[in-house]
């Protein structure tokens, strides 16, 4: 059975060529071998994790000749760029009318970032429309409430509608164009994340 013995350092000098200061070595007894440990007990508690700087017998082993990387390595904090952000983190920009609107083919790749959004043809174009059925006529006025609180800081506005006393349907596409932008999806995204749990017909569960 292996067993753990603590030791000063000073008896294990010979060990190392060069000793490291404010620390203890640990050693364990594991028949058949010898297996010498090394924790830092500096109160900085730096050598407990990340990265340490190499040892001086390890930089005269030239130890990092045989191991793969460059030890000149630049390490960089690199920012996501908005193609890694999901959609609702993202904001609309300003589109040009010479921009051309997203092909229906890409339109329809787009959908899978959205939820419950659909492709409709409509007055020579590709709009984005969105249904909700409501409780009653006070939630979907509150539905569209909240809708609009989230879209007014994009400066791209959907095209609202209370059909009947308790539906809400929205229509998103960029008119300068003529079809869809970026910006109808990141739109569309942000108003999936709006909580409508309290305002949908609850679902009946039979016992």
């Amino acid at each position: 059975m292996a067993s753990t013995t603590h030791l000063p350092f000073s008896p294990l000098l010979s060990i190392f060529k060069n000793p490291i200061k404010k620390s203890q070595v640990v050693v364990s007894f594991t028949k058949p071998r010898l297996q010498v440990k090394i924790h830092a007990t500096g109160t900085d508690m730096v050598g407990d994790f990340g990265a340490r700087d190499p040892f001086p017998a390890e930089i005269e082993s030239n130890f990092t000749e045989k191991v793969l990387g460059n030890v000149d390595t630049e390490h960089k904090i690199l920012i996501p760029t908005a193609a890694a952000l999901s959609l609702s983190q993202q904001q609309c920009t300003p589109i040009s009318h010479l921009q051309q609107p997203i092909p229906e083919d890409e339109a329809k790749k787009m959908l899978f970032k959205v939820v419950g959004w659909r492709l409709v043809h409509e007055e020579g174009g590709i709009k984005l429309q969105g249904l909700w059925k409501l409780r009653d006529f006070k939630c979907a006025v509150e539905l569209i409430n909240r809708i609009c609180r989230v879209v007014e800081p994009t400066g791209h506005f959907p095209t609202l509608h209370l059909e009947q006393p308790n539906q809400v349907r929205a229509e998103l596409w960029t008119a300068s164009i003529g079809g869809l932008s970026m910006n109808d999806f990141i739109v569309a995204a942000k108003i999936d994340e709006i909580k409508t749990s309290d305002l949908v017909l609850r679902k009946r569960v039979w016992a």
